[in-house]
This record gives structure tokens, sequence and C-alpha cells, in this order.
């Protein structure tokens, strides 16, 4: 009995003692959450990469009447086909404005063919081989979201065929062709979305200007068949993969 009520004192004891010790303990130290970090996407840096697609060229031939002296419109056609190639560039951002400097090449197959409204008897083949631009570029970013206007110079390979059209005598003989290196100008837009550090994809539209040029188309021999002037521009949608060096990403506080 005296062991049980010496216990119930201790208990009791220990029961009132402990707020006491508690209470003498150091207060616990206020600590401040450190501060959210916001990942913002810098599109700075030199960037290299690959792009496919489709395209499209409008021709209009006009005949070069060397007894006329004129010009006599010989009709119409879209050179159409797939393209595949590369580009490479650098750019650098300014808060949200991104500015930067491309150059892109690429290869294409681009062709098509309408039978002459003047001569019925021909057929007039186009193709383009190869194309390449050199722009400048302007955008505005989101963060990993990329809006860009572009504009600059642009060269394409060209072929030209004429043939004997359809429904007379050795049609689809090669009658002349010739071929060119031809100038102009480019404009075009796109959207850029970075998936990864440094990795990017987006779509691209660019329309290639290149006016009229008149050429001298010759026979398999050598010699001079007859000239026409040829007006041609181009329409182009690419996707696009690039992989840019430099530090994806800020930390602001």
């Amino acid at each position: 009995m005296n062991k049980i009520l010496i216990g119930a004192i201790g208990a009791v004891a220990l029961g009132l003692s402990a707020p006491a010790s508690a209470a003498d303990l150091a207060a616990r130290p206020y600590t401040k959450a450190p501060p959210m970090i916001a990942a913002i996407y810098d599109w700075s840096g030199f960037y290299i990469g690959i792009n496919g697609g489709g395209g499209s060229s409008h021709k209009c031939w006009d005949f070069v009447s060397p007894t006329l002296g004129t010009l006599v419109a010989d009709g119409c056609h879209n050179a159409t086909g797939g393209t595949v190639g590369g580009q490479v560039g650098y750019r650098w951002q300014s808060a949200n404005w991104v500015f930067g400097l491309e150059g892109q090449g690429n290869w294409a197959d681009f062709s098509g063919d309408n039978v002459g409204t003047f001569n019925g008897a021909q057929r007039d083949r186009s193709k383009i081989d190869a194309f390449g631009l050199i722009t400048g570029q302007v955008g505005y970013a989101w963060n990993n979201v990329l809006f860009y206007v572009k504009g600059g110079a642009a060269v394409v390979a060209d072929k030209y065929s004429i043939f004997t059209a359809p429904g007379f005598a050795g049609a689809g003989t090669l009658l002349a062709s010739t071929s060119e290196t031809r100038w102009g100008g480019t404009v075009g837009a796109g959207f850029e979305f970075g998936f990864a550090p440094n990795w990017s994809v987006g779509v691209e539209y660019d329309h290639i200007f290149l006016g009229n040029r008149t050429l001298t188309l010759n026979t398999p021999g050598g010699a001079a068949f007859q000239s026409d002037r040829i007006k041609q521009d181009v329409d182009i949608g690419l996707i696009r993969v690039n992989y840019r060096w430099g530090g994806p990403v800020i930390a602001k506080y």
C-alpha cells in the first residue's frame, strides 16, 4: 500500500513539473520562408536547327514574240512540292523583345506545268531545286513562347523546260530548257515554343518575291529556241526544331 501511495505521489509531482520545465525552454526562433523563384526563359544565344514542310511557286509565262515585238500571255501554273533544310542564327533578348539574324538553306522539289494558252502544242514546265534565305528577325517573347517577324534576301535555283504537249506528235519530247539562280526578297512570320532547356520547336510561313525575268530557252543541241518572260513568287510553310547554346533560364526573385 505504501509503495502504491509513493508511486502515485511521484506521478503527480512529475506531471506538475512538466509545464514548468517546458516554460523554461527557449522560444522557437521565427524563420522567414525563402522567396519564390520565377524561371524566365532567355532566347539569347546561337542556334542551329532543321526544318521541313512544303511550298508552292506561282509562275506565269509570257512568250516574247520576235515578230510582234510584244509579250503574249502563255498561261500560269503552280509548282508545288516538299522541302527540307536547315538554319543557323543568333538571337539576343532585351526585356521581352528578341532580335536576331539567320541564314537558311533548303533542298526543294517544287514542280508544275501547264499547256500553253498561246501555243497549245507546247507544255511549259518549271521546277525549284533549292532556295536560301538571309533574314533579320524582330520578336516578342512571353517567357518560353516567341512570336517573330522576319525579312531579308532570298535566292532560288530554278529550272524551266518546254515539252511537246499531249495530243501532238512526239508528245513529251523535250524541246528546250534553261536554268537560273534568281535573287529576290522575302518576308515571313513564325511562332516558336521552348519545350526544354535549349530546345525549341516552331512553325513558320515565308513569302518570296522574285519578280519578272526574261530568259532564252535553248534546244538540247544548244541553239536558241524561244524567249519567255517568267514571273514568279513562292509561298512556304515550315516546321522547325532548333538547339540553342547559352543559358536558357534566369532565376528572378
